[in-house]
């Protein structure tokens, strides 16, 4: 399916608002404790708004603001590389187990006249915050972010690095590094098995960076023990173990949590069949 995309896509291809200020009882709690206070506290988490910027792996500056939501199961994303120095627009959907790519970034030739390309069923949901949107969405993002702030569990080294205000509210700015060793640690540390699937699945995108050395990771807890942000970034290998000269550096900020998420599909008659506009090829 990804290479049906990439006959259509140009180029391939919790957290919790509090208030108040980081208070002082956070200075008697250790780095590691609040820090997994945080991961279980995104645990459950139903709905998210959050917003992502940064850079990635041969994609270069991104920016993107979502709003996902496991029940019912709909994601919606409006994404801006630029990639080549081109920037590149692209705005995707997931409603009804179907994605809708529109944007940009399309080879509006493909799409006979129209703004939006579908394709069903997607792999969006199944019941939980699991992502595969066939290599239209970059690796990095097609996992829940939730999930994705609790990789610094795994990291031996955190320490406390300030207090900051995020989006208004007080945290605490905890960091650390994390080795691909660690990246296994946190994926496989949630205590039932739901949650720690979800983990593997949300987690796996980043253990197949080939990490050069290892990940540093940023993450700012409000008072209430919940993420407000969390900044990874590293060098990447290629497969083959060489340095590939690729930085990820990517800052996710949560600006909503468990309020209602409406996705709409785009109208029918601007949209086209991906199957149809290739012939069914998969």
């Amino acid at each position: 399916m990804g290479a049906v995309f990439a006959v259509v896509v140009v180029g391939g291809g919790t957290v919790a608002c509090g208030g108040g200020s980081a208070g002082a009882d956070r200075a008697e709690v250790t780095p590691a404790a609040a820090v997994a206070e945080a991961a279980r506290h995104s645990e459950g988490t139903s709905s998210l708004r959050y917003r992502v910027t940064g850079t990635l792996p041969e994609k270069g500056r991104v920016e993107a603001e979502a709003s996902m939501s496991t029940e019912p199961s709909v994601m919606g994303m409006r994404m801006t590389t630029a990639e080549g120095g081109e920037k590149r627009r692209l705005e995707i959907r997931f409603v009804d187990d179907v994605m809708y790519v529109g944007g940009s970034a399309l080879a509006s030739e493909k799409l006979d006249g129209k703004g939006w390309f579908r394709a069903e069923p997607s792999a969006w949901g199944r019941g939980s915050w699991d992502n595969n949107s066939y290599g239209v969405l970059p690796n990095q993002l097609e996992g829940n972010p939730a999930v994705q702030s609790t990789l610094l569990t795994g990291s031996k080294d955190l320490r406390t690095a300030g207090t900051e205000t995020v989006e208004g509210t007080g945290t605490t700015h905890y960091r650390g590094t994390v080795t691909s060793g660690g990246l296994r640690a946190a994926r496989d540390a949630a205590a039932d098995p739901a949650t720690r699937r979800h983990r593997i699945d949300s987690l796996d995108q980043f253990i197949a960076l080939h990490i050069d050395g290892a990940l540093t990771m940023d993450l700012w807890v409000d008072d209430d023990n919940r993420t407000k942000r969390f900044r990874v970034r590293g060098d990447i290998k290629d497969p083959r173990g060489r340095a590939a000269g690729e930085r990820l550096d990517l800052t996710v900020t949560f600006l909503d949590v468990d309020r209602p998420v409406s996705v709409e599909a785009p109208p029918a008659e601007d949209t086209a069949d991906i199957a149809a506009l290739t012939d069914g090829t998969p």
